[in-house]
């Protein structure tokens, strides 16, 4: 008798290597927050706890040498996931279509959602305080699981319903675009910075 793991859910999982690079990205964050007026005002709309410059900035590389390092690396791991997942490639490439910077205040979150229109999704964690919240990533087939009962309290985390990764500076995590995954409360009184960032497929 056998049973056979089908139809896997793959998280890719690396670090940025150079401290000098988390510390000019934090920088460089702090830059954006201080100057990004529209981001801000977008921000205080919308309710988000803390800064983002998803809906006001497209052009991170070009405004800091950090985030253009943090974009070539994005682009080689990027690449090496792609093969993790056995995609065939012929023809096509990744190309990194959004950058944006997160500074989570206390009790800031961000609830669950997917990212359309992109094949990987990732954030890189820059300054994380003791408190930050976990990434929560939902097991994608939970809609369809009917009258299946809930997983048991000695489960492998491939059983899970869903999964919590607590983030540490320097940890870059990438996921495939359609996997559902929300940031958990701050629970610290300290910000936790990040960088997030979308691929989409494109003819090479």
């Amino acid at each position: 008798m056998a049973t056979r793991l089908l139809f896997p859910t793959r998280l890719y999982e690396t670090r940025i290597g150079d401290p000098s690079l988390i510390s000019g990205l934090e920088d460089a964050i702090w830059m954006l927050e201080d100057g990004d007026e529209a981001g801000r005002a977008w921000c205080e709309r919308e309710g988000y706890d803390g800064y983002t410059s998803y809906a006001s900035l497209d052009d991170l590389p070009e405004r800091a040498t950090a985030f253009a390092e943090l974009k070539a690396l994005l682009d080689d791991e990027a690449v090496a996931f792609a093969a993790d997942l056995g995609w065939d490639m012929s023809g096509r490439q990744l190309n990194l279509d959004s950058l944006w910077v997160n500074v989570l205040g206390e009790g800031g979150t961000h609830s669950g959602h997917i990212h359309p229109n992109s094949v990987i999704s990732g954030t890189a964690y820059i300054s994380i305080p003791n408190g930050a919240g976990a990434l929560r990533l939902e097991d994608p087939r939970l809609p369809m699981m009917q009258a299946a009962p809930p997983a048991n309290a000695c489960a492998g985390e491939d059983q899970k319903r869903f999964v919590y990764v607590p983030p540490s500076p320097g940890l870059i995590l990438m996921w495939e675009s359609w996997l559902r995954h929300e940031v958990m409360p701050n629970r610290s009184e300290d910000p936790r910075l990040s960088v997030s960032f979308n691929y989409a497929l494109e003819s090479a």
